[in-house]
């Protein structure tokens, strides 16, 4: 019988030197892993204690995750494996990474969503929900410094991929069956996924686009976190020299925010406060904003379905919840407008339904079925309870949007360089000069590490390269560019931050500098690629040319000053203290 029992034991143990020495390669596609062998039971501890031995390994070196070829970037913490030899994952990779929708409810429902097919997770629980149906997980999600973490096979068993781990190259690898390329369901809403915040109203005042901007926020926070913020400090707290009442848009609540001069909460600055409420501190820093291309529908979709609603304009022929419009019909909160008309309205596109049918529109001659779901600022008596439903054959629903893609807590860096607080108010270039560069100059007021930069993209799909000088000694220094900081393209137009390969010194009074090269993307006509901040002809915005130093070239080698051009670049540098 010890014979017996030395055989059992070891014959396991030899395939495992035998694994090792061959290079471990396997797929899982399971969820609830199944431990079963022939026999023995003393086998399912030496598998256990294997997997710990793989883990461990495994954990040693940072874990490479490839999905459908394409390496994965992540945000703040790296994947890792679980001492079952599963792999965990960030969720905040995930919406990006799986092209699908994942939010948290009450802070331990991890909704995760992708076409027709949901799964909800639970922290600290080994359970999952998938489409109405339980299982049972290995490993529980978990959260670990600040980061929740799920287990990545749920990817295989429940929207279609094919993993593979490798040991050699410590690299887990998700391949995307055929099919799963299509994930946006044909009816998403806010209203459906309680992601949507009550209507607000703006009364008589001209300051829409200033509900859409805090509205479109405040559900990209939704379900996870709750906020009011005020209309009245973003409306009253531009550097436009203009009223309240004579209307806004997206590039001033742009200036606003990437400055850090708000969020901040409507109880700290309530609507209809007659003066400008100053000294109130940021409760979000807003990081990125994406401007989306006119009348890209799956953009707009996909924007909803990942982040948060989109900021969008159209032409509102109603002036009020009471008015009346031919365009409107009242009974089925169903909105089309054909014709030439400018936009002059901004609402918040929160859902779409590609079946809402094209008979409940006034218009007859609608060629299709198909609206968004859009919350407007008139309250909750308009529509149904804010909101209200716009055709996509609409002439110009979808035409200017925008989408606050990235917006952190206010820890995130310590310290803000900028000197263009009216933000990107028009673009220069040279004619025929498809790549320009353009460069800041930064006195520091403490030590510090300087770890972000952020810029406006005039244009879709630019390329940029980043550069970095910790001791700047005057305009020629600009053209001794020797290592690259950053690169990569950024697909839509709008306002990006852009994280450094690593944190570079700079000390107090020792002035340092950044600089920016852009390459025009598809569109090759486009030579105005430097985003400044510069009066229009009214003199509509109060800019101050006094508090920055600014640079652009059409090669990198030969500099002009953008104060004597009566502008200045538009290009933030982001420190922590030392």
């Amino acid at each position: 019988m010890k014979k017996k029992r030395i055989l059992v034991v070891y014959i396991p143990l030899i395939a495992i030197l035998v694994v090792i020495i061959a290079g471990f390669s396997y797929s899982k596609q399971s969820v609830q892993k199944s431990i079963s062998f022939d026999g023995e039971k003393t086998q399912a501890p030496i598998l256990d204690t294997w997997n710990r031995i793989m883990a461990k390994s495994a954990n040693k070196d940072e874990i490479n995750v490839i999905v459908d070829k394409k390496e994965v970037k992540y945000v703040n913490k790296r994947a890792y494996m679980s001492g079952n030899m599963n792999l965990m994952i960030p969720l905040d990779i995930v919406i990006e990474t799986f092209n699908c929708a994942a939010n948290v409810y009450g802070g331990e429902k991890i909704v995760i969503e992708k076409g027709s097919s949901i799964v909800a997770l639970y922290l600290n629980t080994k359970k999952m929900i998938f489409n109405d149906n339980e299982y049972s997980l290995d490993d529980k999600p978990v959260t670990k410094d600040g980061t929740i973490f799920v287990p990545a096979n749920i990817f295989a068993k429940c929207f279609a991929y094919d993993y593979n781990w490798n040991s050699k190259s410590n690299t887990a690898s998700f391949t995307g069956k055929k099919g799963t390329k299509s994930y946006l369901p044909k009816r998403y809403s806010y209203l459906d996924k309680k992601r949507a915040v009550p209507a607000k109203n703006q009364g008589n005042y001209g300051t829409c686009w200033a509900f859409a901007t805090l509205t479109a926020i405040e559900t990209s926070l939704m379900p996870e976190e709750q906020y009011d913020f005020s209309e009245n400090n973003l409306a009253r707290s531009n550097d436009m020299s203009g009223e309240i009442q004579d209307g806004g848009d997206y590039i001033m609540s742009m200036a606003y925010l990437m400055a850090w001069k708000g969020p901040v909460l409507e109880q700290d600055d309530p609507y209809g406060t007659q003066e400008k409420t100053t000294g109130l501190k940021a409760k979000k820093h807003i990081q990125e904003a994406q401007i989306l291309p006119e009348k890209d529908y799956d953009q707009i979709k996909e924007m909803v379905y990942k982040y948060g609603g989109v900021e969008s304009s159209m032409y509102m022929s109603l002036n009020n919840s009471k008015s009346k419009s031919v365009y409107y019909n009242e009974s089925e909160y169903a909105y089309c407008y054909k014709g030439k008309k400018k936009p002059n309205h901004d609402v918040v596109i929160i859902g779409w339904d590609d079946n809402y049918s094209k008979e409940l529109f006034n218009d007859q001659s609608i060629p299709g079925d198909g609206a968004f779901i859009c919350m407007n600022s008139w309250g909750e008596d308009f529509g149904y309870k804010g909101t209200f439903y716009v055709s996509y054959y609409d002439d110009r629903i979808g035409t200017s949007n925008v989408c606050y893609t990235g917006i952190e807590n206010t820890d995130n860096y310590d310290n803000i360089y900028q000197s263009d607080i009216c933000g990107w108010t028009g673009s220069m270039g040279f004619e025929g000069s498809s790549t320009v560069y353009f460069a800041n100059v930064y006195n520091p007021s403490e030590n510090g590490k300087l770890q972000a930069v952020g810029f406006y993209a005039v244009t879709p799909g630019v390329k940029y390269e980043v550069f970095v000088d910790s001791k700047f000694e005057g305009e020629n220094s600009l053209s001794e560019r020797t290592h690259t900081a950053a690169s990569g393209t950024l697909k839509n137009k709008g306002y990006y931050t852009i994280k450094l390969d690593k944190p570079y010194s700079v000390k107090q009074g020792q002035k340092f500098s950044v600089t920016v090269k852009i390459t025009s993307g598809k569109d090759k006509k486009i030579f105005k690629l430097i985003p400044v901040e510069m009066n229009g002809s009214d003199d509509s915005y109060n800019v101050d040319l006094t508090d920055g130093e600014g640079y652009f070239s059409s090669t990198g080698n030969r500099w002009q000053s953008s104060e004597k051009h009566d502008c200045n670049i538009c290009l933030k540098a982001y420190t922590d203290k030392k």
